[in-house]
């Protein structure tokens, strides 16, 4: 199923044609320039198909462009960030464990 990205500031998200949350990952502002990977979602019959990673590289070119950095509190983007050390300078703090 190929999705349509809808961005927002701290929110990136698809829906199906009836309004049903598919997919969303949130980055809300923690304090001045630093974002918080808080939440990220991915309906059960989408799961392992890239959606979140999809989201959490859109979400990371957004903070990038606004030249912000991020926290993570989301399990799946502190495991995302682990498996990614070559996007670790977006942090504003290392991963858990470094």
């Amino acid at each position: 199923m190929e999705l349509t990205f809808q961005y927002e500031r701290d929110r990136i998200f698809a829906e199906d044609g009836a309004g049903r949350l598919l997919a969303e990952i949130r980055f809300p502002a923690q304090e001045a320039g630093v974002v918080n990977f808080a939440s990220t979602f991915v309906d059960p019959a989408l799961r392992g198909q890239g959606v979140a990673d999809a989201l959490v590289r859109a979400a990371i070119v957004r903070v990038r462009g606004r030249g912000e950095k991020a926290v993570a509190t989301c399990s799946y983007a502190r495991a995302w960030f682990a498996r990614h050390p070559e996007q670790a300078d977006l942090l504003a703090q290392p991963p858990p464990g470094d």
